[in-house]
């Protein structure tokens, strides 16, 4: 019977290790999704809109090369 409790009280702390580490990625999430809502539409009052977010994105990665390449010219690497 010690045996049974034993590892009763072991699945239960491990239950609440997975469930303590889902609740922080729900809340990641959750507080992600509301910072990009709230860039999308302050960028909305400024006439910027979704799709134009969304072509500067994609464009991300060859803009930062650029002004890598660019850095490294300048300072002589």
């Amino acid at each position: 019977m010690p045996t049974e409790l034993i590892v009763l009280i072991a699945a239960i702390i491990v239950a609440w290790l997975v469930f303590q580490a889902l609740l922080k990625v729900v809340k990641t999430t959750f507080s992600t999704a509301i910072a990009v809502f709230i860039i999308v539409i302050f960028l909305g009052l400024f006439g910027i809109g979704s799709e134009d977010l969304l072509q500067e994105l994609t464009k991300l990665p060859e803009t930062l090369m650029r002004l890598f390449t660019n850095t490294q010219s300048q300072i002589g690497v």
